[in-house]
């Protein structure tokens, strides 16, 4: 529920359209919702900006179909995340609008269409095996209002790559490089560039690369300044910073 929402139903009252038990009916469970399995997070987009996502994974298609039609409710926009097809066709029949992007292993309900940011957020990757954590990030990145540019592989392997696509990065204001293997990328591109980068670590890689565990220490060991990391294969957590650092830049608010 939004700011405007609950402005209506107080206005409501105080002109006397509304009733007070009319609007306790509404305003009840407006800070969360008890589902027994699930408390659903109404609250979220007055203090966020934007509402609860659901992360799917380990979840029941049940309980996030339910999770989906409570959130709706109040909400015209919703995303769930490590979403699998089988959690989308359930979804789907709670939202017949429901799109499912694939790469990103999201779920979404888009009813409103949310007004875009002036800048531009660039998702990097090392290599096409990143690419599924890269879409998250950048699927969620435009979901939240924001143009975003893709530079996929362009690891260190073959850095002239990662040069052919300097146009494109400088563009952006914000940076999402994802990278497995011994994660070199995220040094090299914030060595590149006067804008924050957000590094993410994926468990892309052979055994001694401990399922991303090498990636992120490395890129926590950066040498370059400017680099924060998420945690191993966080994409969403990426590209949710990359959205706040992008409109704190630009002088809005959602």
């Amino acid at each position: 529920m939004k700011i405007g929402a609950i402005k209506k139903v107080l206005r409501g009252v105080k002109s006397g359209h509304v009733s007070v038990t009319q609007a306790m009916d509404t305003l009840k469970n407006l800070p969360f919702e008890d589902l027994h399995f699930a408390m659903v997070d109404h609250h979220r987009s007055l203090r966020t900006g934007y509402p609860e996502v659901i992360y799917c994974q380990g979840k029941t298609n049940r309980q996030i179909a339910m999770i989906f039609e409570k959130l709706l409710k109040r909400n015209k926009n919703i995303m769930g995340t490590r979403a699998s097809r089988d959690v989308y066709e359930a979804v789907k029949k709670t939202a017949p609008d429901a799109v499912y992007h694939e790469a990103a292993r999201i779920a979404s309900v888009d009813r409103e269409k949310i007004k875009k940011s002036k800048g531009v957020i660039a998702v990097i990757t090392a290599g096409t095996s990143d690419i599924p954590v890269a879409e998250e990030a950048a699927v969620t990145a435009e979901k939240l209002g924001n143009e975003v540019v893709r530079v996929y592989d362009v690891g260190v392997a073959g850095i002239h790559r990662l040069f052919a696509g300097m146009d494109r990065i400088n563009r952006a204001g914000v940076l999402i490089v994802v990278a497995g293997m011994e994660g070199a990328l995220a040094s090299v591109v914030g060595g590149l560039v006067d804008k924050p980068v957000i590094a993410v670590p994926t468990s892309v890689g052979y055994g001694a690369s401990f399922g991303g565990l090498a990636a992120l220490l490395a890129m926590l060991n950066s040498c370059a300044s400017g680099v924060g990391v998420v945690n191993i294969d966080n994409g969403f957590g990426a590209g949710f910073l990359a959205s706040k650092i992008n409109k704190l830049a630009n002088g809005r608010k959602k």
